[in-house]
Order: C-alpha cells, then sequence, then structure tokens
C-alpha cells in the first residue's frame, strides 16, 4: 500500500480506538465500573476466538479436498489468517481475497484451484450465514420486533448475494460467448466491456460444475465448519459479558441482543469504506447494546469484544502471513497504478467499440 494509504489506515483505526473511548466515558455509571474482566471472561471469549479461526481453517481445507485440491492444515491458516490481516486493514475488507489468493499461490496451489477455492468459500459463507439466521429467528421468535427485522436483514443479505450468483450462472449458460444482447448494449456494456464479462461469466460457471462435481461428504463437513465458526463468532460477546456476570440470569430474553446484534455489526462493517470502520462498529455498539449489557462491565465489554473480534487478528495475521499479505497488496496496488501509466504514455482511451 502506498504511503497515503497507511496514513488513512492509521487515521481510520484512531478514529475507531477514539470512538470506544468516548463510549466508555458516555457510559460510565456514577456507582463506578471497570475496564478489565475477570479471567473465566477472557478465558471464554479467548476460547471462541481460537475456536473461530480453527473451523474456518477446517472449512477451507475441508472444501479444497471436496475439491480434489491439496491443501495442508497450516496453509488453510494462513489463508484464513492472512485474509483477516489484509482485510483489517484496507478499505470495505477490500484486501482479503488478493492476499488469500497470493498465500494459496504460495502454498503452490495452481491459479485455478485458488479461484475455485474462494468462490466455495464465500458460497458456503452464505449459505452458513443463512442457516444460522433461521436457527436464531426460530430461537428467538417473539423477542421483539427490532430483531426480528434483523434476522430478516442478515437472512436477506445473504439470500441476495446467492440470488445474484443463481442470475450471474443463469446469464453464464446463454450468454458466455458472443456479440453482446441489445440490453447489455443499452447499458453502456459494448464489445469491450462485454468480453471483461463473458470471462467472468465463464469463470461462475467453471466454478460452479467444479462445485457440482466436488466430492459430498467433504463438502457437507465443510459446510458444517462454515456453520460453526459463524456461531464461534457469535459467542465472544456472550462470554464476555456472562464470564464477568455469572450472577446474569441465563434467558432467551438476556442471550439474544448479545447474540444477534454483535452478528449484524460483524457482517456490517465490512461496507464501512474506513479500515477497521473508523468508529461506525463502536458507536453502534454503544446505541444497540446500552440497555442489554449492565452498566458496570459495558465499557470493558466494548473494548474486549472489538479486541477478540478484531484486533487480535492483526497480529496473528501478520505472524500468519503478513509479508505474504503485504506483498499482495503492493502488487496490486503496482498493477492499478501502472496500467493509469500504460494509458497514459500511449494516449490510450476508452472508446465505444
Amino acid at each position: 500500500m502506498s504511503r497515503t494509504r497507511w496514513f488513512i489506515t492509521l487515521i481510520s483505526f484512531a478514529a475507531a480506538l477514539g470512538a470506544s473511548a468516548f463510549i466508555v466515558w458516555r457510559t460510565w455509571p456514577e456507582e463506578g465500573a471497570t475496564v478489565t474482566l475477570p479471567p473465566l471472561a477472557h478465558l471464554l471469549g479467548a476460547g471462541a476466538l481460537v475456536a473461530e479461526v480453527l473451523f474456518r481453517s477446517w472449512k477451507i481445507q475441508l472444501s479444497a479436498h471436496a475439491l480434489r485440491i491439496p491443501l495442508r492444515f497450516g496453509a488453510a491458516v494462513r489463508v484464513s489468517l492472512g485474509g483477516d490481516f489484509a482485510a483489517s486493514i484496507t478499505p470495505s475488507r477490500s484486501g482479503a481475497e488478493p492476499a488469500r489468493y497470493l498465500v494459496l499461490a504460495e502454498s503452490r496451489v495452481d491459479p485455478l484451484g485458488r479461484l475455485l477455492i474462494l468462490f466455495t468459500e464465500i458460497l458456503l459463507e452464505m449459505f452458513s450465514l443463512g442457516i444460522v439466521a433461521i436457527a436464531l429467528a426460530l430461537t428467538f421468535r417473539g423477542m421483539g420486533t427490532a430483531l426480528a427485522g434483523l434476522l430478516a436483514l442478515v437472512g436477506g443479505y445473504s439470500a441476495l448475494v446467492i440470488g445474484v450468483g443463481a442470475l450471474g450462472l443463469a446469464l453464464s449458460r446463454r450468454n458466455a460467448h458472443g456479440p453482446p444482447p441489445p440490453w447489455a448494449a443499452s447499458i453502456g456494456l459494448h464489445a469491450g466491456r462485454w468480453r471483461g464479462v463473458q470471462r467472468s461469466l465463464r469463470q461462475l460457471r467453471g466454478s460452479v460444475d467444479a462445485v457440482r462435481r466436488a466430492r459430498l461428504g467433504a463438502m457437507t463437513a465443510a459446510l458444517v465448519m462454515s456453520v460453526l465458526h459463524v456461531v464461534a463468532r457469535m459467542c465472544v460477546l456472550p462470554g464476555l459479558v456472562f464470564g464477568a456476570h455469572t450472577d446474569m440470569p441465563l434467558t432467551l430474553a438476556s442471550l439474544a441482543p448479545l447474540v444477534v446484534w454483535p452478528l449484524a455489526l460483524q457482517y456490517g462493517a465490512g461496507v464501512a469504506p474506513a479500515p477497521g470502520g473508523g468508529g461506525v462498529v463502536e458507536a453502534a455498539f454503544g446505541a444497540t447494546l446500552r440497555h442489554a449489557i449492565p452498566g458496570r462491565i459495558f465499557g470493558a465489554s466494548l473494548i474486549w469484544w472489538r479486541f477478540y473480534t478484531f484486533y487480535a487478528y492483526l497480529p496473528l495475521g501478520a505472524l500468519a502471513a503478513g509479508r505474504t499479505v503485504l506483498r499482495a497488496l503492493r502488487d496490486r496496488h503496482e498493477r492499478k497504478h501502472g496500467r493509469r501509466h500504460e494509458i497514459v504514455a500511449t494516449g490510450e482511451h476508452r472508446v465505444p467499440a
């Protein structure tokens, strides 16, 4: 990344830390509070973090096995954590897939295999997110219209992504070759741009065909691991809160907001243009969970929830694949700007074909 982007990333992280400090200050109760948590809470939070990484790594390895692509578990861990590290320091998590692609390349996976693994990983993520949303809706039905609407939003997001993929697959059956159809030309997809769309459609069709030929048992196991990794993510905040407040009654009413809201915040943070969310996640946490967590540990819950769901992945990802990730981001930056320089040097312009 360029120095400018590093500076923007540092500013965004500073804004996130500042937002946390501000929320802790605003919510500090008169009777006093703490920013530390007891060992049991940290044990549960760290346990959920480790479980999430393991389940996601097993998902990647099993999906590769289902596609008949050899991939060691250590490489799957580096793919998982390397993508997390790149996602944390890039806007809208845009660096995650290029970083994972390069980690797979260094693990000696061929180019087609890399694309298939990444495609399958995203597909399994969407299916598992939909399964979890349905399960939560059935478990917490009657817990309030806000939670019901939130679960509908999470499930709708998953359905939308799968629906877009299904539409692309339908288009790939008819429009992967030949001139652009009339509707494509009417929205500005002329011959040059349409060829790029066709390449993507052919890749999508090839990926779906490969998934259809995959080993059913291994792919089912990968889906189970994907569901478990989403569940592990949801367990961080309940583990911190109930581990710190052992006398707090464990009921569906007390558990629902601690499970549903963090799920939405973690997946919704991906649309924030600033790396790390720029304080948006912290502000949303304060607005939605203020009355669901005892005031004495509210600030500590925010700080440590963000640590176990975001900040901890920075050193872990840096240790696992930091050099590879930074090289992937640098190569991506150089290709982008190299293409711009080439256009300027040659006088090339985009003209309709």
